[in-house]
């Protein structure tokens, strides 16, 4: 299962949320688990309950310090495939170069 999340802190005296975003990061990349930070979501591969406990420790990390926190979510979720945090970009590059 592939989830890309985006947590973003609501109600703070400042419109930068570059430092509540890396609280978040870390704990993704304390898990352990296979993931990818973007611009705009950070990915992470997993099983269902192991993801989405990392999403849940995320978004309560930010709710320490933040009275309100935004959750964005999506999945794809492909049961018996791992890897396709790397393979589905590279299939379409492989499209790329025929």
């Amino acid at each position: 299962m592939l989830v890309a999340f985006s947590v973003s802190p609501l109600g703070g005296e400042s419109e930068a949320v570059g430092e509540a975003v890396a609280a978040a990061v870390r704990v993704v990349r304390e898990s352990g688990l296979p993931h990818q930070l973007t611009a705009m979501y950070t990915i992470v591969e997993g099983e269902w309950d192991e993801v989405l406990a990392v999403v849940k420790r995320a978004t309560d990390v930010l709710l320490v310090d933040y009275p309100r926190v935004s959750l964005v979510l999506k999945a794809d979720i492909r049961p018996g495939h791992t890897g396709q945090l790397t393979a589905k970009v590279a299939r379409v590059e492989q499209y790329l170069a025929d």
